[in-house]
């Protein structure tokens, strides 16, 4: 590392001018996600079914009695081995924070099209706990824009993050939010991918207090594996 070595007094100079920098982008932030929250909603209409280890449950039995849900969008293709690390490097961080934000009042599963089998075999080996089902007989995934069909691929019309054409990845991640009124009904408040998934990944800001950052010049997420890989 290549940094310049200076004095307390020079130091807290430049760290109150970061601090200054760091409190705007709070307040950005947080003006930010208060528009977040004022998006409008879409009322869901279609009765996605899922398989899970219980047997089929609604889209409406994955909130478990709580008025929020966030639904994280797990990449996992049918007929492939292959675990995306991205999405591993999110789950780890669930089953810990989910204790908290449950008694928020929000709940949380990932949803993925293999077959539950392959679920439970994913979760089993990465020791997570938190709500994982099927969707593989649904359309749930290719309706919010995180699966696509080798038709949709091959014709362009693979649109994902709201304007990127997908060419090649019939799956890919992302988090979408759902909330339920007293009557029961459903409503999509919010979608989230690509970057926007960072939200989800407290380690990386850890990573982003350090001189090195997130692993030196090895990119985003270049440098990550599987926690049981390392």
């Amino acid at each position: 590392m290549n940094h310049a070595i200076v004095s307390r007094e020079e130091w807290l100079d430049a760290r109150k001018a970061l601090l200054a920098k760091e409190r705007a982008m709070t307040h950005e932030l947080d003006a930010l996600r208060a528009e977040r929250r004022r998006l409008p909603w879409v009322k869901i209409e279609k009765p996605y079914v899922f398989d899970g280890p219980e047997g089929a449950c609604t889209l409406a039995d994955l909130f478990r009695g709580r008025s929020q849900l966030a639904i994280y969008h797990f990449m996992l293709t049918p007929g492939s081995d292959h675990v995306c690390r991205g999405c591993s490097f999110i789950s780890d961080h669930v089953d810990t924070a989910r204790q908290h934000f449950e008694h928020a009042d929000l709940s949380f599963a990932a949803v993925s099209r293999v077959p539950l089998q392959r679920i439970e075999e994913v979760k089993h080996r990465m020791g997570w706990t938190f709500p994982w089902v099927s969707s593989h007989d649904s359309d749930f995934n290719f309706d919010f824009g995180v699966s696509f069909t080798p038709e949709d691929l091959a014709a362009g019309r693979a649109i994902y993050n709201y304007g990127e054409v997908i060419r090649e990845s019939q799956d890919m991640f992302g988090a979408s939010i759902f909330v339920k009124d007293d009557s029961g009904a459903i409503f999509h408040t919010y979608s989230t991918h690509r970057r926007g998934a960072e939200l989800l990944m407290g380690a990386l800001n850890w990573l982003d207090l350090v001189p090195n950052g997130r692993n030196g010049n090895a990119g985003t997420t270049g440098w990550l594996r599987l926690h049981d890989e390392y």
